[in-house]
């Protein structure tokens, strides 16, 4: 088995693995939990987001390490998987909004990743999980909890976990020099 397959391997598994966690740091992670409502992380001065943030944007940017790995077909099934993950993990207030979230999302980062990567990796890569953390934001903010009070914070702590793993897709680029 090459490296490049066992790396995407890895992403997909740890890319699943983001989702039951994420939906558990939501209600029990956070520097402040507020009554029915999500329990919330400081990302910036003075910025809060629900604490599941750190491990979406991680998710973003584990997709498009699956899809570079394994190709779009093993992209696109994590998400299939992932959504319904997502559905079955997530507290019953949120399975709707969890789902549909992280369904258009990832479906989101697919479209602008694919075209780009060949390319650019890296920008695909930012450019991809940008426009999916806004995306999954603005659907799950609106449908969790009907407001969009969090979003800066949401987009925020996306972000941060996109820029983290910037590094490390520079070291994929030698791993997997061509898509799948």
């Amino acid at each position: 088995m090459s490296r490049s397959v066992q790396i995407g391997l890895a992403a997909f598994a740890a890319f699943l693995a983001c989702i039951p966690l994420a939906n558990w740091m939501i209600g029990h992670v956070g520097t402040v939990c507020v009554p029915n409502g999500p329990c919330l992380v400081p990302v910036a001065p003075g910025l809060m987001a629900p604490s599941g943030v750190l491990t979406i944007g991680v998710a973003l940017v584990l997709r498009d390490v699956v899809q570079r790995c394994l190709g779009l077909r093993a992209g696109l099934a994590a998400v299939v998987l992932g959504t319904g993950l997502s559905a079955l993990v997530a507290p019953g207030a949120l399975v709707l909004a969890s789902g549909v979230a992280f369904a258009l999302s990832e479906l989101a980062d697919c479209a602008v990743y694919t075209p780009l990567q060949r390319r650019r990796l890296v920008l695909a890569v930012v450019a991809s999980s940008c426009v999916g953390l806004v995306v999954d934001s603005v659907v799950f903010l609106t449908l969790a909890f009907g407001s969009l009070e969090f979003l800066g914070g949401q987009i925020v702590g996306k972000l941060w976990a996109v820029l983290f793993a910037v590094p490390l897709v520079r070291l994929l680029r030698r791993v997997a020099p061509t898509p799948a």
